[in-house]
């Protein structure tokens, strides 16, 4: 492949090294993620590995920790492929490679810990900040565009068409900011709409327009608080009811997706104008409006015909134990696994909404620097980071401080999960050093993005951790 053709061209002398390396391989252990962007990795590779004629097992791991990384070398691989972890262990894993267990291969986003390995594909190696501009499934997908061109097999598109899912990946790991993809999740967009997968449109900037009714869609739209209308059912069925616009057929609510392209002009321009007469910023307001991005080949009015909605279907399978389920949805099951992803995904949002009203009643406590909340055995600590960042801006709970969540893991460990904003991060912010550096100095460990990180810390040591952190969090604002 010429670096013409290459999605990321700063990446490609690394994808191919990566993908020489794997087409050596007599069979191939993928380790990957359990999160939206984890599953999606696995899939992208997964389904590369397939089509070039390798044979492999798929393993998931929640975190890889020396446990974990000890029970992998324990499968026997001489070849192993971490998706959207890796980066972060690599000492660890070194030192696996140095005894000779496996040879790693990794395509990972998050930053690299101070070590050394051949076959190392992570944007932030060349300059590309992981956290923002690509996703594990970003570097999933540059990686198998690299295997097509390598493996001589006659690839889909060159495998162009798994940029949809690494877009899923991308926007599930929050990588969306000011409501689009930037840097290299561009390149890999523009596969997609190339490819005839993906579709890039500018809508309304709210969660559920495939299968949310209207009035529900705004009602539980508050990334831009709406007096009147968010949170509040009966305002929200009173502004419907007063547009110009047909909001029912046969006695039910239509969808966003129901609703022709002048109708749902004519419901932005009025949720916009009702948003100025209820004194919305108007930064705020501009935020109503962001990019959609479209899988075109799934069906219209599903959860996987919008990136936003698919990442959430995804994070609502592993962190209830059924990896499985969201790979095979990946994959292209739309029988049983979809039907049984579904079905967690109504627990995931119910077990969401009781997470956060948990935190609004039980409140947060605030630092000099970080708020924080331990939630012990009451929420699940697979869902405890997301809840923390769905608290932030509800009320109690400031945007203008990072957030910490404690939830247990077990007897002996506590899971730990931070969360910030974009204007804190270019203030500064960076939640992987202090999840980290923090946790580290209570004897656990961590790491992750600087807007989103997490950590395992011994339980019973959450207080000196706050202290740790919020001393971190100071240096950097």
């Amino acid at each position: 492949m010429s670096l013409a053709d290459a999605p990321v061209p700063t990446l490609q002398a690394r994808a191919e090294a990566c993908a020489e390396r794997l087409l050596q391989a007599d069979r191939v252990l993928l380790a990957s993620h359990i999160d939206a962007d984890g599953l999606t990795s696995a899939a992208v590779a997964s389904t590369a590995l397939e089509r070039a004629g390798l044979a492999f097992e798929t393993v998931f791991e929640k975190q890889l920790d020396a446990d974990s990384i000890a029970g992998i070398a324990e499968r026997d691989y001489e070849t192993v492929l971490f998706t959207d972890f890796g980066s972060g262990q690599l000492d660890i894993i070194a030192d696996h490679e140095k005894a000779g267990d496996f040879t790693p291969v990794i395509a990972d986003h998050h930053q690299p810990a101070e070590a050394e390995t051949e076959f190392h594909l992570n944007p932030l190696l060349e300059g590309i900040d992981g956290a923002s501009e690509m996703s594990g499934a970003g570097a999933a997908y540059v990686l198998a565009r690299a295997l097509a061109a390598n493996s001589g097999q006659d690839e889909r598109l060159d495998n162009r068409d798994l940029a949809a899912l690494a877009v899923v990946g991308a926007v599930g790991d929050m990588q969306a900011s000011g409501g689009e993809l930037h840097g290299a999740n561009e390149e890999i967009v523009a596969d997609g709409v190339d490819a005839g997968v993906l579709e890039e449109t500018k809508d309304l900037a709210v969660y559920g327009k495939q299968t949310r009714p209207l009035p529900k869609l705004l009602e539980f739209a508050s990334d831009v608080r709406i007096p009147g209308i968010t949170n509040d059912e009966r305002g929200a069925v009173s502004f419907l009811d007063d547009l110009d616009v047909e909001c029912r057929a046969d006695r039910s609510w239509k969808r966003w997706v129901d609703l022709t392209d002048d109708e749902r002009q004519t419901v932005a321009s009025a949720l916009v104008q009702h948003a100025v007469s209820r004194g919305v910023p108007a930064f705020k307001i501009d935020r109503l409006v962001g990019t959609t991005y479209v899988l075109r080949e799934e069906a219209v009015g599903t959860e996987l015909r919008d990136a936003s909605e698919f990442s959430t279907l995804l994070n609502a399978t592993a962190r209830y134990e059924r990896a499985d389920v969201g790979l095979a949805v990946c994959l292209g099951d739309r029988d049983s696994a979809y039907d049984r992803a579904k079905e967690l995904l109504r627990n995931h949002r119910r077990n969401l909404s009781e997470g956060i009203e948990w935190v609004e009643q039980n409140g947060v406590t605030t630092e000099d620097h970080l708020q924080w909340f331990d939630s012990g055995e009451e929420i699940r600590e697979t869902i405890v980071g997301i809840i923390a960042g769905m608290s932030m801006g509800a009320d109690g709970v400031s945007r203008e401080m990072p957030i910490i969540a404690f939830a247990r893991k077990n007897d002996e460990e506590t899971k730990v999960s931070s969360r910030g904003t974009g204007p804190l991060v270019s203030q500064g912010l960076d939640l992987s050093v202090v999840m980290r550096e923090a946790s580290q100095a209570v004897g656990g460990d961590g790491g992750g993005h600087d807007v989103a990180a997490g950590a395992t810390i011994p339980a019973g040591e959450e207080e000196a951790f706050i202290e740790h952190a919020d001393r971190i969090v100071g240096e950097q604002l």
